[in-house]
């Protein structure tokens, strides 16, 4: 299933970004009348259809919603210190995002060799593993 990250949906109606609308009608070749699913990343799951099929602006007219999709009955919180390799640091985040962690929190310690992240970094980490 492909999945795609619209965090500030809402209406009937929607226009995807840039880049997921190139992906959508260059890279998978959809056309109007197709369906995608969409996510707004707080457990809403949007099922869509495309209106105009453009590369730079794809319209979409969302059809269903399910607002606690996957939703359990249990919260999941870690904490981790980022080590001083920071492909090891975004592979942790990328396979926690992808077995349902809920919430990563990086914590600087007194011995950590990495003193600085960066967030959009890891968000765009993140947000891939999501999808």
């Amino acid at each position: 299933m492909n999945l795609f990250y619209t965090p500030d949906i809402h209406g009937k109606t929607w226009r995807l970004s840039e880049d997921e609308s190139k992906h959508v009608i260059k890279v998978l070749r959809l056309k109007a009348g197709d369906t995608i699913n969409m996510t707004d990343g707080r457990g809403g799951l949007y099922t869509a259809r495309i209106l105009e099929d453009h590369p730079k602006r794809c319209f979409l007219s969302v059809v269903d919603l399910q607002s606690e999709y996957g939703k359990r009955d249990y919260f999941i919180q870690i904490g981790i210190a980022p080590t001083k390799n920071i492909d090891r640091f975004e592979w942790f985040l990328e396979k926690s995002t992808e077995i349902g962690i809920d919430v990563i929190s990086p914590i600087i310690c007194q011995r950590s060799e990495r003193r600085q992240i960066k967030p959009e970094r890891l968000n765009r980490v993140i947000t891939a593993a999501m999808k």
